[in-house]
């Protein structure tokens, strides 16, 4: 499921380290390495002397302390959630309970699906509520940095990344990673907003991107091109397969992710799913009720 982009530059860093990665931006990476995080979860530190942090990553005492010392003697004023996966969201509240700063988010997991009726499974982080609900445009203040939200719904309902107004440079959390491509799992999950935020992207004028995982992106909208390229490519793998008969998506996936460890084909399968969601809805392919995980899908 790697997008390979021949032009990023590699990450380099020590777990509990501070790096100063770009002028008024430190990142500290969690010791969460995972085939879904990378070497884990890159929180980010705006600012000097009053801060905001991004995304605290994981439940990992060990970790928020790393944080909090690269952090010493300044205080924190904002906590900038980008969305509620386990690897993001909790370390907020051990951040927030030393600080007494406020989380900034678009809402709790599932608020982008739940006001319409759709049931959200678990698996987010069920217990963050911000202290802010923020969208779409708007603007967080601090004392020498400003921020401008931006949603982009799909990897998560609630999905948001935050521009650095002062260097327009997007920490764009799981929405574009600079190692790999999102996986995009109903019914939080949804394929037809995800591309669409994509395409949102085309049309901003970001100079680069952070990500929660992986280095930096310096050619924006390149790497975006790309990514919209491979899902485009997974699409038309799609196609291929029903043509030739293969119906159902535990079928279709070894034959989709060749270079894919086996224990990663459930994962595999949630990314077809959404793609075949989106598919049926666009009306380019066909499946009896309402689309499921273990349904059989045909071309129309």
């Amino acid at each position: 499921m790697t997008v390979k982009i021949p032009y990023r530059r590699e990450l380099t860093f020590e777990y509990g380290r501070v790096d100063t990665v770009a002028p008024g931006i430190r990142r500290v990476i969690a010791k969460n390495p995972s085939p879904f995080t990378f070497h884990g979860t890159g929180t980010y530190i705006l600012g000097q002397g009053e801060v905001a942090v991004i995304d605290p990553g994981p439940l990992d005492p060990e970790h928020i302390r790393n944080v909090m010392a690269a952090i010493a003697n300044e205080r924190v004023t904002h906590i900038l959630i980008t969305h509620t996966h386990m690897d993001h969201s909790p370390g907020a509240a051990l951040i927030k309970a030393q600080t007494g700063a406020r989380t900034f988010g678009f809402g709790p997991h599932g608020a982008g699906k739940i006001a319409a009726g759709v049931v959200v499974e678990e698996g987010g982080d069920m217990d963050f509520v911000p202290d802010v609900k923020v969208g779409h445009g708007e603007i967080i203040a601090g004392g020498s940095w400003s921020v401008e939200c931006v949603y982009t719904p799909g990897h998560t309902s609630n999905h948001l990344c935050f521009q650095l107004i002062e260097q327009k440079a997007l920490f764009t959390g799981d929405h574009i990673m600079g190692w790999s491509t999102s996986i995009i799992s109903p019914p939080d999950g949804d394929m037809a907003a995800y591309m669409k935020s994509l395409e949102l992207m085309l049309e901003r004028d970001d100079r680069v991107y952070w990500p929660t995982h992986g280095p930096c992106i310096e050619d924006p909208k390149t790497h975006v091109r790309a990514f919209i390229t491979h899902r485009q490519e997974r699409q038309q793998q799609i196609v291929d397969c029903m043509r030739g008969g293969v119906s159902r998506i535990a079928d279709m996936v070894p034959r989709m992710y060749t270079d894919t460890p086996e224990f990663m084909y459930p994962a595999a399968g949630r990314s077809v799913f959404a793609a075949l969601e989106y598919m049926v809805a666009c009306g380019l392919a066909r499946t009896k009720g309402t689309p499921t995980l273990d349904g059989q899908y045909f071309l129309n």
